[in-house]
């Protein structure tokens, strides 16, 4: 078996790491014990670029038992959990190519080390996946059936593809399936970036002015954990109505040249690049903080930051410390890359849960009507987005009420009115 990992002496503790995951994921067992028994996917190969993490190891273990070859690929070079890939190579036989604080180069050779398997499935986490096919390997294409996609960053991507009139193949927008965005772009994001943050600085929160780029799903979520941490929360945003809903929510709302005077911690979520950069740089007090989670490294202008100083140095692991020319100090977090999965474990195994059960029953889905759709971005079908949540319920032990067949009809009806 073809692969490429740091260390499989890693395995056995990446092992207890995966089932310990497991625990928390219970509609994903659920699917896999569907799977092993129908067997959906049988004759399909998936290629994924997604973060080798324990999460990710459980979506893999389902889609295998349900009958595919699956290969992985990081698709960050900071996310990757080295034991996770050990123990999915040793003890799961899945190809795994993804080595944590891989550089560039290695990254895209694994990412076209996926591609050499001739997926029918794509899965993304950002999108590199399908860039690459259609950049650089076209000859891919006639295996392709459609995609997912995990990300906002990746649908972005790929609507802006859609409307350039060059996306290849459909893709399935798993990100913005209710279940998915509303929960993990939210408590996901939320809790794993604190986390992040905290074991990288170990600092205290409450009182500090918390500086937030972007108030989308994951905006939210970041908010709600750091006020519950005792910080003060600022937004920042480029959107009214989401600034709007900001104030609404008891949040100080500012642009970002006045925040960045005051603010202690900064941190983005936008999915754009250059949200922090050089003016800001310039306005910001000694001992300012900056992370990111937004999904690429772009959001933190950092060569224009290492340009502005006199020098650098690594004084805990993920924290570097750029001293500018003045004197000020300002410390970066994880490289500016995704802060939860650099210093951190990613999102708690709860969330990923209902992310990785989309992904699940979407493959399924693909299997049986891929063939019939456009090469255009799709939604998550509604029965799939309600049967993850149906069985997230289950799994809870709760309950809900169901319409009667009075209330049924009143809703589709238009003649009762007052």
């Amino acid at each position: 078996m073809d692969y490429d990992i740091k260390d499989i002496g890693l395995a056995d503790k990446g092992k207890l790491k995966i089932e310990w995951a497991s625990m928390q994921m219970p509609v994903l067992r659920l699917i896999k014990k569907r799977f092993s028994k129908e067997k959906p996917l049988r004759g399909l190969t998936i290629g994924a670029c997604l973060h080798v993490t324990s999460e990710t190891a459980n979506l893999l273990d389902t889609l295998k038992a349900g009958g595919a070859n699956v290969s992985v690929c990081a698709s960050n070079p900071l996310s990757t959990q080295d034991g996770v890939a050990a123990s999915l190579v040793k003890h799961y036989k899945i190809p795994v190519f993804a080595i944590k604080w891989e550089d560039d180069r290695t990254y895209y050779k694994h990412v076209n080390r996926v591609l050499d398997t001739n997926p029918n499935i794509t899965m993304d986490d950002g999108g590199d996946l399908v860039s690459t096919i259609h950049s650089k390997r076209d000859e891919v294409l006639e295996h392709i059936i459609a995609g997912t996609e995990e990300t906002t960053t990746g649908v972005i991507r790929f609507r802006s593809m859609e409307a350039d009139g060059v996306l290849k193949f459909p893709i399935i927008a798993v990100n913005d399936a209710d279940t998915k965005h509303f929960f993990d772009n939210r408590y996901g994001t939320g809790q794993s970036t604190i986390d992040g943050i905290l074991r990288a600085t170990n600092i205290l929160l409450a009182g500090k002015n918390f500086v937030i780029g972007g108030y989308g799903w994951c905006g939210r979520g970041l908010a709600m954990r750091a006020e519950g941490m005792g910080a003060n929360v600022i937004i920042v945003e480029v959107d009214p109505l989401k600034a709007l809903e900001a104030v609404m929510d008891g949040y100080r709302v500012m642009p970002i040249k006045q925040a960045a005077k005051i603010g202690d911690i900064f941190v983005t979520v936008t999915g754009n690049k250059s949200v922090l950069r050089e003016e800001h740089f310039k306005l910001m007090k000694d001992g300012a903080i900056l992370a990111n989670s937004g999904h690429f490294n772009v959001e933190i202008d950092i060569q224009k930051l290492k340009s502005l100083s006199k020098k650098k140095r690594l004084i805990r692991d993920y924290v570097e410390e750029y001293t500018l020319e003045d004197g000020r100090r300002i410390f970066v977090l994880g490289e500016g890359r995704l802060i939860n999965l650099a210093a951190a474990e990613g999102h708690p195994a709860a969330v990923m849960d209902m992310s990785f059960a989309n992904q699940a029953l979407c493959a399924e889905y693909i299997k049986k009507v891929g063939k019939t759709l456009e090469p255009t971005v799709y939604g998550v079908p509604e029965d799939i987005d309600k049967e993850v949540a149906r069985l997230k319920l289950k799994s809870m032990g709760i309950k809900i009420d169901s319409l009667t067949a009075e209330q049924e009809k009143y809703l589709k009806s238009w003649q009762e009115g007052t």
